[in-house]
């Protein structure tokens, strides 16, 4: 079991960095292209997981959601993170809602008329 030890975190290692790397977004990936990374970490299991994750994996998720990144660009999230901050979802609220108003006066509208006219 000592001697397997080390084996057994070498390839662990080697999984969660391919994993890693695979389910990262091709943009997001930093240095080299993403199938080289791959091939990197395959062929390099030691050398290959440490490059990953200090030189392509991407970068923390404040970064992603549009903190500056390095060089002093600003990333946009991909993304909004809530409901309020997406204004599609806004103005979809605003569109129903006038809807909504304008559906109901016109009833009220119906309705008024039809008690005069009794």
């Amino acid at each position: 079991m000592g001697r397997a030890l080390p084996f057994l975190i070498v390839l662990v290692a080697t999984l969660v960095a391919l994993i890693d790397c695979l389910s990262t977004d091709r943009d997001d990936v930093r240095g080299l292209p993403k199938t080289v990374w791959c091939l990197v970490i395959l062929l390099l299991p030691v050398v290959g997981v440490i490059a990953w994750f200090f030189a392509g994996r991407p970068f923390t998720t404040e970064q992603h959601a549009g903190v500056a990144a390095a060089g002093g660009t600003r990333r946009r999230p991909s993304r909004p993170v809530a409901p309020d901050d997406d204004p599609d979802f806004l103005r979809n609220i605003d569109t129903t809602r006038a809807r909504n108003d304008a559906e109901l006066l016109r009833r009220w509208e119906e309705d008024l008329k039809r008690r005069e006219d009794e």
